[in-house]
């Protein structure tokens, strides 16, 4: 008897966790930006093993979508919510809108990029932004490529440069706190001073820049701008020859990218904490962490994850990126923000 009792005992419970053979899969919700991408067949995977229909509502960049599950959280619009980056960290968990989690797949990734303490937003992915360049237009205009922050602002870099504005853009955002990084408080307005008299080119997001004034990948007249320094990576895999070298270069000597890292984190009151731990742990664990590069041109962190070829061989990393306290960032970001405004827009 007491066997029957236990089978029963574990049906009982399996009917529980959606995964009675006879009942509709249960649905999943995860709030993220817009930039967010799965391979089919591994979210596909996912949904199946677990009996669940998962619903991405994308809304917007990061701060956007953050913005829209602080002001929803007595009535959350999802159950997970992925995206935060660490420019935006301490402000998420002031909202205190996050279940705590400590995913068991924490092991894998290093201390590091783990910034939580209390585990209620868990490192999934991260990428160095930086400048990139034009391979070919400088070396057809004999014109050496920069090294430095310090380069952009000599003459022979004028109007070469396009950035993206920091209060609309995450990278935008993410490249003024590498200047604030890289020349301190104290000196980092002067650089964009002089950029601004060096006729820098402002716009209002990555794809305006990238695809609307980047020599390399439109037919704007910028040969430098502010992206990711995976996007050489992103040029060779999506050309539509086969390239053996990437017709853009990364800087990322010594203070010249930020890093940025992304969470994810369970949304206090979701009806679904047990498929929502389950996600979470997907997110962290080799399968789904082996389709970021090519999904979402960024890095994974957990340590066991292997890159593909087109990342070992044409994507960069910073061995010594700017880096800032989540804390400063939270309690200075819209006073710098201002401050750019006023000095480059104004």
């Amino acid at each position: 008897m007491k066997r029957y009792a236990g089978i029963l005992l574990a049906v009982m419970a399996l009917g529980m966790l959606g995964f009675n053979e006879d009942s509709q899969p249960a649905t999943l919700t995860v709030m993220t930006h817009d930039s967010f991408s799965i391979s089919k067949d591994v979210l596909a995977a996912f949904e199946k093993s677990n009996h669940v229909t998962v619903r991405f509502l994308k809304a917007g960049d990061a701060g956007a979508v953050l913005i829209q599950a602080i002001l929803s959280r007595k009535n959350p619009m999802a159950d997970v919510f992925f995206g935060v980056d660490n420019t935006f960290l301490s402000r998420a968990l002031d909202a205190d809108i996050f279940e705590p989690y400590a995913s068991p797949l924490l092991a894998k990734i290093p201390d590091a990029f783990k910034l939580d303490r209390k585990n209620r937003l868990l490192p999934v992915d991260y990428g160095d932004v930086c400048l990139n360049y034009d391979i070919k237009w400088f070396a057809k205009k004999g014109i050496k490529p920069p090294e430095s922050l310090e380069d952009l602002v000599r003459p022979e870099y004028a109007s070469l440069t396009v950035v993206e504005n920091p209060a609309t853009s995450s990278p935008g955002l993410a490249f003024l706190l590498c200047t604030i990084g890289h020349f301190g408080e104290a000196r980092y307005l002067e650089f964009w001073k002089q950029l601004k008299a060096n006729d820098v080119l402002v716009t209002d997001g990555w794809k305006a820049a990238y695809w609307g004034q980047f020599s390399a990948a439109s037919k704007g007249t910028r040969p430098i701008v502010v992206s990711y320094a995976s996007s050489p990576a992103a040029e060779v895999h999506f050309s539509e020859k086969p390239l053996d070298q990437a017709p853009t270069a990364a800087l990322v000597t010594p203070g010249t990218a930020f890093r940025q890292i992304e969470f994810i984190g369970i949304l206090k009151g979701t009806k679904n904490l047990v498929m929502a731990r389950r996600l979470v742990d997907f997110m962290l664990d080799k399968t789904f962490q082996e389709d970021i590069p090519l999904q979402m041109f960024v890095f994974p962190v957990n340590r066991s994850a292997q890159l593909p070829a087109v990342f070992v061989k044409h994507a960069r990393t910073a061995r010594y990126p700017v880096t800032l306290a989540p804390q400063a960032i939270s309690a200075q970001r819209e006073r710098w923000i201002e401050a750019w405004t006023q000095t480059v827009l104004r």
